[in-house]
């Protein structure tokens, strides 16, 4: 198993970095990822990929409601500190990757995870469909829809949703 990990990594790091938008939450995610499926291999019937799919994208959907949480407790006005800008965040390394995760981050989590595994990771529909455990129709609606508003997003003039 462990050789298998090992080659589905790059796939799985590009899956996390698709659903995250940042590469150390992406690392955090796959790392994560991999500890569950240390600790709860997937059935034999089961192929490795789609099972660390699965569990990569569960993991990101406990990730981010444990950190809506946390933000929601701390927008209580006693934990409120003065927040001051040092400028890092407006500091940009390559503006068409900033661009694309701009667009990316523009869509729903459901356009956003169909367009990964179809564009990004190559899947077919049905193994995407596999993956998401819902029906074949739904990711090529979804991948249509998605696809349609990552062109939108990229025809407005600031960059954003019509």
């Amino acid at each position: 198993m462990k050789t298998e990990l090992t080659t589905l990594l790059p796939a799985l790091r590009r899956f996390a970095y698709s659903l995250t938008g940042s590469m150390p939450d992406a690392d955090d995610l796959v790392q994560n990822t991999l500890l569950r499926i240390l600790k709860s291999p997937p059935p034999e019937d089961v192929p490795l990929l789609k099972w660390a799919f699965k569990v990569c994208r569960n993991q990101w959907i406990d990730d981010y409601r444990s950190q809506k949480v946390r933000t929601e407790a701390t927008q209580k006005p006693e934990l409120q500190a003065e927040n001051y800008s040092d400028g890092e965040a407006d500091m940009i390394n390559d503006i068409t990757l900033s661009e694309v995760n701009q667009a990316m981050n523009s869509l729903s989590d459901d356009q956003r995870e169909v367009l990964s595994l179809i564009a990004v990771q190559g899947m077919s529909y049905s193994e995407a469909a596999d993956v998401l455990a819902i029906p074949t129709g739904t990711i090529m609606s979804r991948l249509a829809r998605a696809r349609a508003n990552m062109v939108s997003f990229f025809k407005q003039p600031n960059g954003s949703m019509a």
